[in-house]
């Protein structure tokens, strides 16, 4: 019998990576992707991926994001240009979403479906430690309720 894994998907996304843990960063042209990832990597992640993300199902439930080869290890800085920066891939263990806002303080857990794989999504929050929060939760995981 043959198990057919679902075809990678080329997403308008970026992405950075907290040691083995992914963070997909998605939303509309213009949202703050890049913006968001420039945050992060300055509190110690490191870049998958900026402006396009391939996701590649691994079969087993998980989603390894890459960058494109033409785009790996560049970053853009709106009014700065194009930055080389460290890269690699990275296992995604969650998505946000800057087209969305949060506005309940204690969520309850949503997902979204990327390429036949779940995922845990969050959603914008409007404060300026949102990039902290992310990188709290990305070091040191959410609790339950």
């Amino acid at each position: 019998m043959t198990v057919r894994t679902p075809e990678p998907v080329n997403l308008h996304a970026s992405a950075v990576t907290f040691g083995p843990s992914g963070l997909l960063i998605m939303g509309a042209s213009g949202s703050g992707k890049s913006s968001l990832a420039l945050q992060l990597m300055a509190m110690g992640a490191t870049l998958v991926a900026d402006d396009r993300v391939i996701a590649t199902p691994d079969g087993q439930g998980g989603l390894r994001l890459t960058a494109p080869a033409p785009l790996k290890g560049l970053i853009e800085a709106r009014g700065v240009g194009l930055i080389r920066v460290d890269h690699r891939p990275a296992m995604a263990a969650w998505v946000v979403t800057l087209d969305d806002v949060e506005n309940a303080r204690l969520p309850e857990g949503h997902e979204t479906v990327i390429a036949d794989v779940t995922l845990p999504l969050l959603r914008k929050v409007e404060s300026p430690v949102f990039p902290a929060m992310i990188c709290a939760l990305m070091n040191g995981g959410r609790s339950a309720p």
